[in-house]
């Protein structure tokens, strides 16, 4: 039985330095195209910012800095995935489906529960810090 051959996009990246110098700029593209388009990213942005100042300024361990600073940035990297869902549920097809109305929805539960897992870190720091 003959090995079927993958198909390997034209799109896909090389190895080597390049591959790293090019992957540093369509990430910086992401971000871009990311803070024009997406109103949650840009909301969620400013509130990562400022969560970041906040810890940076508590006085809590550098352990517990980076928690909290690491649960926020959680927050960016969820919501560029479920923008990245969306965008290419869109491309498919901009027809109401079910099916796309799940994959839209499943993205929106996994920055909700990234909300809440960001949430509950930051009060039991806080807690404990200033309550226990």
């Amino acid at each position: 039985m003959p090995v079927k051959e993958q198909a390997v996009s034209e799109f896909k990246s090389k190895s080597g330095f390049k591959r790293i110098f090019s992957a540093f700029f369509y990430s910086i593209d992401g971000f871009k195209s990311a803070w024009k388009n997406e109103h949650a990213f840009r909301q969620e942005l400013v509130l990562v910012v400022i969560g970041i100042v906040a810890a940076l300024a508590l006085p809590v361990s550098s352990f517990e800095k980076l928690m909290m600073i690491a649960v926020l940035l959680l927050i960016l990297v969820v919501e560029l995935l479920n923008s990245a869902i969306e965008a290419v549920v869109d491309r498919v097809s901009l027809e109401r489906h079910s099916l796309s109305k799940n994959a839209k929805d499943f993205g929106s539960a996994a920055v909700l529960l990234t909300l809440i897992i960001a949430v509950a870190t930051w009060s039991v720091i806080l807690f404990n810090r200033f309550y226990y």
